[in-house]
């Protein structure tokens, strides 16, 4: 296993995170308890949660996923081997499917100790190595939209927020903290006022990246670059499309996209038409087509970590295994060549 630098602190983790919105809700804490151990003996030290998984969210299985890992974690006694990282959840419409979250989530100072006392004591740890921002409290594009449309609420101030996360990380519940569904103008903004008034630095931001969805490579890699805030890439396998496993209208049994039809961000015409071309490359050149994607992922240098999450032990140790390849001039020029013809088909 790969360990790279998470920003600029003390901490080295592994190139392949563990994933864990599964848990609660496809996956039962057994299960979750064998993906974890086995993950710790391939040299995963990186495990990634959110207060509002599994998902789909719901208020019946509104922190789960936070419980079953802080169960683990107690049953084995190894929270030094592991860094932890968990997410405050974002502001939300009516209909978004998190207003059972604190009665409407936001970004303020009262709900974010909240929400972070509320992940301790689920997590059944008294601190938390990275928590991130999962999605902005300004409206803003994210989540596939490509388009910026200006508008007169923006919501609680960044300054506000970052004040709250500066007081977690002051008395110890936080070492560090990072942004999530981010665009380049929202890490300046945070970076900027962590410079000018002596804030926590953000220290990562975890967004999509696949072969489906490049769009990271657009603004935000170079700041990932020259900021030392690297990529926490989510959706590698765009939800498991670029497993191949979905094409020709397969729908395997207990497979999410089978489950929740209402994901439908990678299942557009042009992406299983890229889809396909991709799985196609693979098999040429005698690779798994979720271990090139992974692999295209893992290479890049704008990227700390790669999020993997799996249903089935055999899923997870394809994926952490997807850390010993390397792609070739070769394989990589015909991976152009499919983007290049279709590109970010799924944003």
């Amino acid at each position: 296993m790969q360990y790279r630098q998470l920003g600029k602190t003390d901490l080295n983790v592994s190139l392949i995170c563990l994933g864990t919105m599964t848990w609660g809700e496809q996956n039962s804490e057994e299960q979750a308890f064998e993906q974890l151990d086995c993950a710790l003996d391939r040299g995963v030290n990186f495990i990634d949660c959110a207060e509002m998984y599994p998902v789909p969210p719901r208020p019946e299985t509104y922190g789960r996923t936070e419980e079953i890992i802080g169960n683990w974690l107690a049953a084995r006694g190894n929270r030094d081997r592991v860094v932890l990282a968990t997410k405050v959840t974002g502001r939300g419409a009516a209909n978004s499917g998190v207003a059972h979250v604190r009665g409407g989530p936001r970004l303020d100072r009262a709900q974010i100790l909240k929400a972070c006392d509320d992940s301790l004591q689920r997590l059944r740890t008294d601190y938390i190595d990275l928590y991130q921002l999962h999605w902005p409290e300004r409206q803003t594009n994210f989540f596939g939209r490509l388009g910026y449309e200006p508008g007169d609420d923006d919501g609680v101030a960044i300054a506000e927020t970052l004040d709250a996360l500066d007081e977690l990380v002051k008395v110890g519940k936080v070492r560090h903290i990072g942004l999530s569904n981010e665009t380049p103008w929202g890490m300046h903004r945070y970076l900027r006022l962590a410079a000018h008034g002596n804030k926590p630095r953000i220290a990562s931001i975890q967004n999509p990246y696949s072969l489906l969805n490049r769009t990271f490579e657009v603004g935000c890699a170079e700041m990932a670059i020259r900021e030392q805030c690297g990529l926490l890439a989510y959706s590698p396998l765009g939800f498991g499309v670029l497993s191949g496993k979905y094409l020709g209208g397969r729908k395997p049994e207990a497979a999410r996209l089978t489950l929740f039809e209402r994901f439908k961000r990678y299942t557009g015409e042009r992406a299983v038409a890229a889809t396909a071309q991709y799985a196609k490359l693979a098999r040429e050149f005698g690779l798994e087509p979720a271990q090139m994607a992974l692999a295209f992922v893992n290479r890049q240098p704008f990227v700390t970590s790669n999020i993997i999450g799996a249903t089935t032990l055999e899923q997870l140790r394809s994926n952490i295994a997807s850390a010993a390849i390397e792609l070739d001039d070769d394989q990589l020029t015909a991976i152009e060549s499919v983007h290049a013809a279709n590109p970010n088909p799924a944003p």
